[in-house]
C-alpha cells in the first residue's frame, strides 16, 4: 500500500527542520512539491534545497504539480470546499499516476501540518474519495508563530492568559471577545488597521526563517503606519509575502510562583 508522510519543514530556515523530520525525508521516494506561479517559485526551491541538504543517500523522484487558485468571489466556506475538493482531485491522480503501489511519498508542509494548514483535511478528501489506497503518517514542525517569538524574544502566551489565533479576516470582524492576546495568520488585509490601538501592542514578522526575515515590534498606534509601509515595500520587491504577528492589550500579569 501506498503511504504518505506528511513533514512539516518549519518556517523557511533549514536549521528548523527536525531529525525525525530529515529521517522521515530519507524513507521518501517521491516527493509532491506544489508550484503557485512565478512569485512563489522561491518557496519550491527553498524546499528543493532543504531536500538536497538532508538526503545524501538515495535520492527520491520531484513531481511538481501546480496548486489551482481558490476562487475569491462568492461564499468563503464554499470556495475553500470547492478549492480543496480540486486539489484532493490532484492528489489522487498523482498517487495513481506517479506513485507506485508500495511507494512512499513526502508532502512537505510549511510550518506544522497541524496549525493553518489544508493538507490533512485534503487527504481526509482523498480517503473518503476511495479512488486510491494509502495510509499516511503526519511529522509535527516549527511553525511560523514559533519563529516570530523567537525573534521578537516573547513567549506566545502570558501567565494564565489565553491566546486566540484567528485570521485577519476575522480580526477585522472586531476583536475577539474574552481575550487580550491574538496571534494572527493569514493577513491579505491588513486587518490590524482595523483595530481600536489603544494600549496595544504589535509583534509582526515576515518571510520568517528565510534570509529575507524582517520584523517590527512597538505600540500599534506608534508603529502600525510603519508596518504597513514596510510590508508594501516588501510585496513590491518579492512579489509575495508571508506575514503574521501577535497583538496584545495591557493586562495585570500575576507570578503564578506567588
Amino acid at each position: 500500500m501506498r503511504k504518505i508522510r506528511v513533514i512539516g519543514i518549519g518556517a523557511g530556515n533549514p536549521e528548523h527542520v527536525t531529525i525525525q523530520a530529515v529521517n522521515a525525508l530519507k524513507t521518501c521516494d517521491v516527493l509532491l512539491v506544489p508550484t503557485k506561479g512565478a512569485e512563489k517559485e522561491f518557496l519550491a526551491n527553498l524546499r528543493r534545497e532543504i531536500c538536497d541538504r538532508f538526503i545524501t543517500e538515495r535520492q527520491p523522484r520531484y513531481v511538481h504539480f501546480a496548486v489551482p487558485p481558490r476562487k475569491s468571489d462568492g461564499e468563503y466556506q464554499r470556495s475553500v470546499a470547492e478549492w480543496h475538493a480540486a486539489i484532493a482531485k490532484i492528489y489522487e491522480d498523482l498517487l495513481l499516476q506517479q506513485v507506485g503501489e508500495d511507494e512512499t511519498v513526502g508532502l512537505l508542509v510549511w510550518g506544522d501540518p497541524m496549525l493553518f494548514d489544508s493538507t490533512l483535511r485534503i487527504l481526509e478528501h482523498v480517503q473518503a474519495n476511495a479512488r486510491v489506497a494509502f495510509d499516511y503518517d503526519v511529522i509535527a514542525g516549527i511553525t511560523s508563530l514559533q519563529a516570530l517569538c523567537a525573534s521578537h524574544r516573547i513567549p506566545l502566551n502570558r501567565i494564565g492568559k489565553p491566546v486566540e489565533i484567528t485570521t485577519g479576516r476575522r480580526l477585522s470582524e472586531g476583536w475577539p471577545a474574552q481575550v487580550d492576546d491574538i496571534a494572527v495568520m493569514l493577513d491579505g488585509i491588513r486587518a490590524y488597521e482595523t483595530v481600536d490601538t489603544t494600549d496595544v501592542t504589535i509583534h509582526w514578522g515576515a518571510y520568517l526563517g528565510t534570509p529575507m526575515e524582517i520584523g517590527l515590534s512597538g505600540r500599534l498606534a506608534d508603529i502600525g503606519p510603519e508596518i504597513s509601509k514596510v510590508r508594501a515595500e516588501a510585496r513590491a520587491k518579492h512579489g509575495w509575502i508571508m506575514d503574521t504577528y501577535i497583538l496584545r492589550r495591557p493586562i495585570d500579569e500575576v507570578d503564578e510562583d506567588q
